[in-house]
């Protein structure tokens, strides 16, 4: 007898529910078919190069994850009815959680996609960042590994690489520097130059190609701005690059009686 009234209870519940089972089925298969659609295009990247095997892993792990929250929060809300308060304060309460505990954490896997497919910079890179040269050593699903020029590695998170302004040197490890000078106006333009050209020379980790170059760049009240741009590979050096530059550009100046004390050098290295 108790056991009869057990299985009719069970059909009438089932009947019921009927649409409400459907509606879960459906959203469980639906939930599977898009985890292997992304699965299968995760390993596609992940065997072309484009995304390294462990974050291809966290990736799929991640959003398995979310995929298993959103149909257990898809569940409890098609039953609040039927299992009360509980259910109900269980589904907002844990939604509450994830939200909070996650939102910093999507930002950056968000961030970290953007920039695995954008790529602005990849592995192997020289950027400038926080106006310092650093060289991209790994990029993860949530932050970035950069190396400095002192070889101290800086984790930063992938939601700062997009926000701050960051400029790629790609790989050929080779920057630009310049030297900006003001002389009077009753200097030779022609002589300046060829005294920064000079002093360019005789600084032996200045690279021959792309050759150093001098360009006229502003006319102030008292004189005339010149900029020396040179290129330099030694990256790990170039405080004392710069200092050696500097030094060369006085004596080259000294030696061509090329005033620039009034107006005075402007020390400015960008």
């Amino acid at each position: 007898m108790i056991m009869q009234t057990f299985l009719d209870d069970l059909i009438n519940w089932f009947i019921t529910n009927f649409w409400t089972l459907i509606f879960i089925f459906a959203t469980i298969i639906v939930g599977y078919i898009i985890y292997k659609i992304l699965k299968r295009q995760i390993t596609k990247r992940t065997e072309h190069g484009k995304i390294d095997e462990r974050t291809g892993k966290l990736i799929l792990k991640f959003f398995k994850y979310i995929f298993i929250i959103i149909i257990v929060l898809m569940i409890f809300s098609q039953f609040t009815e039927a299992i009360g308060l509980i259910a109900g304060f269980l589904t907002l309460s844990l939604g509450t959680i994830i939200g909070f505990a996650s939102m910093n954490t999507l930002g950056n896997v968000i961030a970290g996609l953007i920039i695995m497919s954008s790529k602005p910079f990849v592995k192997g890179d020289r950027i400038i960042f926080d106006d310092s040269l650093t060289d991209v050593i790994e990029i993860k699903l949530i932050y970035t590994v950069l190396i400095d020029l002192d070889g101290v590695k800086i984790s930063v998170p992938n939601q700062k690489l997009l926000t701050e302004s960051i400029k790629s040197l790609g790989k050929t490890k080779v920057i630009r520097r310049q030297v900006v000078i003001s002389a009077g106006y009753d200097e030779d333009p022609n002589k300046v130059e060829r005294a920064l050209l000079e002093a360019a020379v005789t600084v032996p980790a200045i690279l021959k190609e792309p050759k150093p170059y001098v360009m006229m760049t502003n006319f102030l009240n008292f004189a005339v701005e010149y900029r020396l741009y040179v290129y330099i590979r030694e990256i790990k050096r170039i405080k004392r690059i710069e200092g050696n530059l500097y030094r060369a550009v006085f004596d080259t100046f000294k030696k061509y009686d090329i005033d620039i004390s009034t107006p005075e050098i402007l020390r400015q290295i960008q």
